[in-house]
């Protein structure tokens, strides 16, 4: 009897569990789709400072999959593991570096993306997670605004 009544309320938390798991991980899924691609950063700045513009016309990003690697001049700068919670307020993001002058660290963000706009904020790995995108001197928070590179169009074929 016993073991019916267990079964019984593993059932019962499995199904009230179920939905609202399957409804964050759509969430989830589909933010994490909306980060997919080639990016060029638009501004950024850390420590209250404004990145320089020839620094910040180097900088691209490539999200593909839960993973994002961003380069400078074409030279791998950070590669990372995303895990994103699109239902916290702002949306959190996390970065598991797999590579880079951080690699091993876990650097805690937020974020928000909207259309071919990324805006995010992350604070230096150890730190707690940053609750609006600001920065100001010494507070170890980058603020960073990507814009979405449009796929070129293939060139039309020749007759």
């Amino acid at each position: 009897m016993k073991t019916i009544q267990i079964a019984s309320l593993i059932a019962l938390v499995a199904t009230t569990l179920t939905p609202a798991w399957a409804e964050e991980n759509e969430a989830v899924k589909k933010d994490l789709a909306r980060l997919q691609g080639e990016w060029s950063m638009v501004s950024g700045s850390a420590d209250g400072q404004t990145m320089p513009e020839e620094m910040r016309k180097q900088m691209k990003r490539v999200c593909k999959g839960n993973e994002t690697t961003t380069t400078m001049s074409g030279q791998m700068y950070l590669q990372a593991k995303i895990t994103i919670d699109p239902a916290k307020k702002p949306k959190t993001i996390d970065y598991e570096m797999t590579d880079g002058f951080t690699k091993g660290k876990k650097q805690l963000g937020i974020y928000e993306v909207e259309g071919d706009t990324f805006k995010s904020c992350f604070t230096k790995p150890g730190a707690e997670r940053p609750t609006d995108f600001t920065t100001k001197p010494g507070d170890g928070k980058t603020v960073s605004v990507w814009k979405r590179e449009k796929p070129v169009a293939p060139a039309p074929e020749q007759k």
